[in-house]
């Protein structure tokens, strides 16, 4: 399996050539961004209109090229599964190297969707390339006609580059393919006022105790603040830029998947070192699928990392929330204040999000 890493490592080869011909062009054409993360006023909180059954929605991908219909295929049919019609962007299916077209070419189909009235929300695909395309996102569009956007993994970079420079609730989520995934998303975007997240507590059959979704709590304790984060490694590419929320009073969660234990370690002490551990007021991991600390005698294991990071801040802090690349998944709405109680393993929205 390619990681993200090595497409970060490929996009970067295969696009230097072309981007450096095309970024006097596409800088004269784009606003520059609010700084919210170094310290400039964050815009007023803004919620999309709930979603009604018959809504189209516009499915992009900002990332990896699709090679094969059938995925493409599933994922609308998880959409529609909502009661929601879809639509592809016109470049869905272009190549560029192993983005999927050019950077132009896919911001070009998240700004169409933007602006076409009809369509009242965006699902995204993962991969690698979404941070490529925040300079480049027409945000004056989104704020005139706000709509629901729906993305996790390499999305994060879009779906906090979204909220950073428009305020817009946006939503932490996968395609709805698992029922679970689905009956969350049909509550929390249709106009749930509000959502109770909680890991399930069934003993699976031939068993006679939880083996799976069992929550560990680092620090006891409840806390609420707004909700914002998302996979550990694409927000942490994007720390120093104009396109991060402030994270003063937030519940932080976090994700990943395919990163050896000594990288979540190292982009943790990058997220300390620039100064927004030390702003939340609570913490939630999910899973870090296929993330192992190596073979070396004496690695750190992944819950010793996030000890280490954590429990000194002496916030309300648990793991192994149904966040991240795994079958059943949250839907969380980024933006929108929650309680969080680490010794239940609880999150809980207390009004509508949309």
């Amino acid at each position: 399996m390619t990681t993200r890493r090595e497409l970060i490592r490929l996009a970067g080869l295969g696009g230097l050539a072309a981007a450096t011909a095309r970024c006097t062009s596409a800088a004269s054409t784009v606003a520059q961004p609010a700084a919210v993360a170094s310290g400039g006023q964050a815009p007023p909180l803004v919620k999309p209109p709930r979603l009604r059954e018959g809504d189209l929605v516009g499915l992009v991908n900002p990332a990896t090229a699709r090679f094969e219909r059938i995925p493409t295929e599933i994922m609308a049919d998880a959409v529609e599964s909502l009661g929601l019609r879809t639509r592809r962007g016109d470049n869905y299916y272009a190549r560029y190297g192993n983005l999927a077209g050019t950077d132009e070419q896919r911001a070009a189909d998240l700004n169409g969707f933007f602006a076409d009235p009809e369509v009242r929300a965006i699902w995204a695909t993962g991969g690698w390339g979404s941070a490529r395309l925040l300079p480049l996102l027409d945000y004056d569009a989104l704020r005139r006609d706000p709509k629901v956007i729906v993305g996790y993994s390499d999305a994060t970079a879009l779906l906090n580059g979204v909220h950073s420079q428009t305020g817009l609730v946006v939503f932490h989520g996968p395609f709805p393919r698992s029922r679970v995934s689905a009956d969350f998303q049909k509550q929390l975007l249709f106009g749930a006022e509000s959502m109770r997240y909680e890991n399930p507590s069934r003993i699976s059959d031939g068993e006679t105790v939880q083996t799976s979704h069992r929550i560990l709590t680092i620090r006891p304790g409840r806390a609420r603040g707004p909700l914002l984060g998302g996979n550990l490694t694409v927000l942490s590419a994007i720390v120093g830029s104009a396109y991060l929320p402030r994270f003063d009073g937030a519940i932080l969660f976090l994700e990943d998947v395919n990163e050896a234990v000594y990288r979540v370690d190292r982009m943790l002490t990058q997220l300390k070192l620039a100064g927004i551990l030390d702003r939340i007021a609570g913490f939630v991991f999910g899973n870090c699928s296929d993330c192992d600390s190596g073979t070396s005698f004496g690695s750190l294991t992944l819950e010793e990392v996030l000890y280490d990071h954590i429990a000194p801040l002496g916030i309300p802090a648990w793991q192994n929330a149904m966040i991240g690349h795994i079958a059943d998944q949250f839907t969380l709405p980024m933006g929108i204040e929650a309680e969080i109680d680490a010794e239940a393993g609880t999150i809980s929205v207390e009004e509508a999000v949309s």
